[in-house]
């Protein structure tokens, strides 16, 4: 099981890689405005878990069960912040902020529930 910061680096490498093409240590923590160590410490614990690789030239790669685990932490997000933002009304930076903690502990049901408002309502 992974935690909920090993989940938070993952979702950021797959951001990173869709926006940039490639990922490197410093731009994680850059874009989490983390310290290097820090960023260093946790991909080496992603990589023991086969969540992540690192090329020779220091880019980190996704592996199939990261970059699975990776999209589905990208997609409560997305849903929990869409439903925050369409169905009560929250501002968009609060529902973001919000939707970044819900994501890790909100149960399967309950964001079933909501994706599937969303889908048949909001749409």
């Amino acid at each position: 099981m992974i935690h909920e910061s090993g989940e938070d680096y993952l979702e950021t490498i797959l951001l990173l890689y869709s926006r940039n093409g490639y990922v490197r240590s410093i731009d994680i923590a850059n874009e989490l405005n983390y310290t290097k160590p820090s960023v260093s410490r946790a991909m080496s614990i992603l990589k023991k878990s086969n969540y992540i690789e690192i090329d020779k030239s220091g880019h980190i790669l996704l592996t199939d069960k990261g970059k699975l685990t990776a999209e589905k932490i990208a997609e409560r997000h997305k849903f929990i912040a869409e439903f925050l933002i369409n169905v009560l009304g929250v501002s968009k930076e609060n529902a973001y902020n919000d939707s970044c903690r819900i994501e890790h502990v909100i149960s399967e049901e309950s964001f079933q529930q909501i994706k599937e408002y969303l889908k048949t309502t909001v749409n």
